[in-house]
């Protein structure tokens, strides 16, 4: 093989259509434009969800409920996977490097889902109160 003879693979390369080039081309005089009206025209297109004037569709709808752009910032984490992580001592950073929860998140709760049997400290992570319970009775704490 040699720098001069490399070439792309089959058919990933296609010419470009160059429109307005005669009769003979197929794409002549209207250059495949069709006759008159906006989209015949050179700068002239409608904005995107323009439908003629006719109310666009994103408007007929109604709106309901709003994503709250803290979301990314929340965690949860379940006793199921407390147990499986299985150190004495869990921190936001631990739960980080574990893959538990999201490089993003800020804060973390622990919800009541699953069983606990390992004593589990906890440091600056919130639980609900079933959590909170269940933590206690194995005999963890939280912080």
């Amino acid at each position: 093989m040699e720098l001069n003879s490399i070439k792309p693979a089959e058919g990933s390369k296609k010419p470009r259509r160059r429109v307005g080039r005669g009769i003979g081309s197929g794409l002549g005089k209207t250059a495949g434009r069709g006759h008159k009206g906006q989209k015949s025209r050179a700068g002239g297109y409608h904005k995107v969800g323009f439908e003629g004037g006719q109310m666009p569709l994103q408007r007929r709808l109604p709106k309901r409920g709003f994503k709250s752009h803290q979301q990314k910032f929340n965690a949860e984490i379940t006793l199921t996977a407390l147990e499986r992580l299985g150190a004495a001592e869990v921190d936001l950073l631990a739960l980080k490097q574990a893959g538990l929860v999201g490089e993003l998140a800020k804060n973390v709760k622990v919800i009541k889902r699953g069983e606990l049997t390992v004593k589990v400290a906890l440091q600056g992570i919130g639980a609900t109160a079933g959590a909170r319970a269940a933590i206690e009775a194995a005999g963890g704490s939280i912080a």
